[in-house]
């Protein structure tokens, strides 16, 4: 059964039990007991004059006029169960709605009244909001598939939000949920358009994670509504780390927090030396051309070079990969000498290509080159602590919303998780 037609039964349910008569606790002449009269010729709200869709800008007003009539309760919901809330006045002649309401809607709304004998009245009655001109759309990433744990997931925005309480106002409408669940989770704001969701701490392996939006209609500031957005299902693979230590010139690659292999490799010479951190993988290729050019190497260089490349994983925008490095073979192991990429053998390289995915984690330890960057050059999230990770959230973390499973991991994985 799907949602539309669950609320519209939820809808039809309570119209119905408004429309039925009350019961009351005793017998006798109780003007509760007795069924609702119609206030339908009572009652107006705003807009009801005119055929016209409601401003969602302007409050909603409810008033009842003539022989004695006042309003005892209203209830307003907009399709998707959003309540409103709102004032009733001291004389129970006039309700005014205190909260907004959602553009391109359809509420309905439940009138209580009395007459001047205390009979009960009952209204129902439905409107449309209008549209927005300008609606806050929200583009998910990454495309629905199987990543690593460490992937996080974007959220890009149409238009620039600005202002703590917008911000924590548009965070507040964006859902993350896993199967099984992680502890908690945040938004972070890497620009007035661009949120980045990561949990606290890697996602579960084998989990299925959901990503919604109910920013839909939602007042966000002056002229910006919120539109529509597609929902998105991503789900994890093995919880795989590969951790290279530029000092040993080695790398442990690890599988559900089980070391499965340790590969002789070689990073970058002093001057070109491979960036610390947390990395992980953006994708693959099993042939790319590799030219010192594109990395500000002049041609002519001593540095400068122009090769083959197999079997090479990306993991930064700027061309830091792990590949396949049959020129230095001699020095993997003992010896520093690319110009930032983590080189292996053919063969070591090519296990590694078919061992990992997207969103799998490449931590990198000992190196004297400068920390990964977290944002702007693939997925650094990882290297900011859940400390500093809180504070680019402006609504806070997320509790999961599904039961965590059972989970044991190993202490030597456990070790490798970022710093809480």
């Amino acid at each position: 059964m799907g949602q539309n037609h669950l609320r519209r039964n939820t809808i039809a349910l309570v119209i119905a039990a408004a429309a039925a008569p009350l019961a009351a606790c005793g017998g006798g002449g109780d003007p509760l007991a007795a069924t609702p009269y119609d206030a339908s010729s009572h009652v107006s709200y705003t807009g009801s004059a005119s055929k016209k869709a409601v401003d969602p800008k302007k409050p909603l007003e409810i008033t009842v006029k003539g022989g004695g009539h006042r309003i005892t309760d209203v209830t307003a919901a907009d399709a998707a169960g959003r309540h409103v809330r709102g004032e009733l006045s001291a004389d129970g002649t006039h309700w005014r709605s205190t909260s907004g309401l959602a553009a391109g809607a359809h509420y309905t709304v439940w009138v209580s009244t009395e007459d001047s004998k205390g009979h009960p009245g009952r209204k129902v009655l439905g409107f449309d909001t209008a549209t927005a001109d300008k609606r806050l759309r929200v583009s998910f990433g990454p495309d629905t598939g199987t990543y690593g744990v460490g992937q996080p997931l974007t959220a890009e925005l149409s238009a620039p939000v600005q202002g703590h309480d917008a911000r924590a106002l548009v965070e507040s409408n964006l859902h993350v949920a896993s199967a099984p669940a992680a502890v908690e989770g945040a938004w972070y704001w890497v620009d007035s358009r661009t949120l980045h969701y990561r949990p606290r701490f890697y996602w579960p392996a084998h989990a299925r994670i959901d990503v919604t939006s109910t920013l839909d209609g939602v007042h966000v500031r002056k002229g910006l509504y919120g539109g529509p957005a597609m929902p998105l299902t991503l789900r994890t693979g093995d919880r795989v780390e590969a951790v290279t230590d530029a000092a040993t010139d080695h790398m442990t690659f690890m599988r559900n927090g089980r070391t499965v292999r340790t590969l002789p490799v070689t990073t970058g010479k002093p001057g070109f030396s491979t960036r610390n951190g947390f990395k992980v993988v953006l994708g693959q290729e099993s042939f790319v051309r590799m030219n010192s050019t594109t990395v500000g190497i002049a041609k002519g260089s001593q540095e400068a070079y122009d090769l083959d490349v197999h079997w090479a994983t990306r993991v930064t925008w700027s061309g830091e990969y792990v590949h396949a490095a049959p020129w230095s073979v001699a020095s993997q192991g003992r010896a520093n000498v690319s110009h930032g990429c983590t080189g292996m053998s053919m063969s070591d390289a090519k296990w590694f290509f078919d061992q990992v995915r997207r969103g799998d984690i490449v931590h990198v330890v000992h190196s004297l080159g400068a920390t990964m960057e977290p944002f702007g050059n693939g997925f650094g999230d990882w290297n900011l602590t859940w400390d500093q990770w809180k504070k680019g959230s402006a609504a806070g973390p997320q509790k999961a919303d599904w039961a965590p499973a059972l989970s044991q991991e190993p202490a030597t994985a456990a070790r490798l998780q970022p710093e809480a």
